[in-house]
């Protein structure tokens, strides 16, 4: 049995008896039913998560997959050269000046960072996971990214990965990506899974153009009618219009449910890879938590897709797992919640439906 197919097999659904007993606790509160709304939905579904009526939320990582796509630069309908991916590693781990330092400083998170496939040349000394698996994805819009023994692998790295940190204590996961031009392969995705219309779901990624942006739809178009994906292949459709780092956050998606964490899935590129994850361990699902809006228009048919609403609405599209630190942060705001509250009984305070009996 291969790693994946062992990881797919250790999901199991998240825990209703636990639901019930946070729902429960919630409701017997000091405060009215339901007043705290969403983050009262959110710190039960983290309590059914992580099996136990008290989830903590101390632990915390972002994972970010990196990789370069040839697909944007030989297209040129890239808004950066490919070589900016590698310097953006030296970012994260050495200067830790990026907007993912950042966010994850101001929420106690750790960043681990994943060299997926990343085209030029960083530094050897960068303390960083190295599981590149080719430099840069090929071409899509003339045949498959990558064979389908690599979509595999770049699963299989994304669980190793996250199946390492969990030794350091792990519980909660963000999950970003760096890669030049990677909307691309991800509004490919989204409308193969989605069977929404290309130009109702592909976007201007990091600033591109209207010439550029025109060039990118028919460049899709392309890519989908020569490689003809399957829709209800996850591991196809990775290999024909996806990417290495794509590849890296659905594996860390998959090892993390199977290992009972919550995974807050950033912004369009995340949720392009968590599709990929349902397609693959389709039990995984249960285990999502959508941070954030990303202002990409596929964004909304991707998540709709998944049942997922996202937490935030703030206008991002930086990528990199920054929502989705920013979504731990709320998450971590509502287990405090449920746990640290005082019940009404704890409190000596007489409910209101009481109070209207005496």
């Amino acid at each position: 049995m291969t790693l994946l197919e062992k990881t797919v097999q250790n999901i199991s659904p998240i825990s209703n008896e636990i639901i019930k007993l946070a729902q429960e606790r919630q409701d017997s509160l000091t405060k009215p039913r339901g007043s705290f709304g969403r983050l009262e939905e959110l710190s039960i579904k983290i309590a059914g998560i992580q099996n136990r009526v008290d989830p903590q939320i101390t632990d915390k990582a972002v994972f970010l997959f990196a990789g370069d796509h040839l697909t944007v630069h030989e297209e040129n309908i890239a808004s950066a050269p490919i070589d900016v991916t590698a310097q953006m590693l030296r970012n994260f781990v050495t200067t830790k000046g990026a907007g993912v330092n950042i966010l994850a400083d101001h929420v106690g998170a750790r960043v681990i960072v994943t060299d997926m496939g990343i085209a030029t040349a960083y530094p050897p000394s960068l303390d960083i996971y190295r599981k590149s698996i080719a430099k840069g994805v090929k071409n899509i819009s003339k045949g498959p990214g990558m064979t389908r023994e690599q979509a595999i692998k770049s699963i299989e790295a994304g669980i190793e990965v996250v199946l390492d940190q969990k030794t350091n204590g792990l519980d909660i996961i963000a999950i970003g990506e760096m890669g030049i031009g990677n909307t691309t392969p991800s509004s490919a995705i989204i409308a193969v899974i989605t069977g929404q219309e290309v130009e109702q779901i592909t976007g201007y990624g990091s600033g591109i153009i209207d010439e550029k942006l025109k060039r990118k739809i028919d460049v899709i178009k392309e890519a989908l009618r020569i490689n003809n994906p399957d829709p209800d292949d996850g591991i196809e459709i990775l290999a024909k219009v996806g990417g290495f780092e794509i590849g890296g956050m659905a594996g860390a998606i998959i090892g993390a449910a199977s290992i009972n964490i919550p995974i807050m899935v950033d912004g369009f590129i995340a949720t392009a890879a968590a599709l990929i994850a349902l397609k693959v361990a389709p039990m995984c699902k249960e285990y999502l938590i959508s941070a954030h809006s990303s202002v990409e228009p596929g964004h909304i048919a991707a998540t709709d897709f998944l049942n997922q609403q996202p937490l935030l609405d703030l206008g991002l599209r930086l990528g990199e797992g920054t929502g989705a630190l920013l979504g731990i942060s709320l998450a971590e705001a509502a287990v405090k919640i449920l746990n640290n509250m005082t019940t009404f009984d704890e409190a000596k305070v007489i409910k209101a439906k009481e109070r209207n009996t005496l």
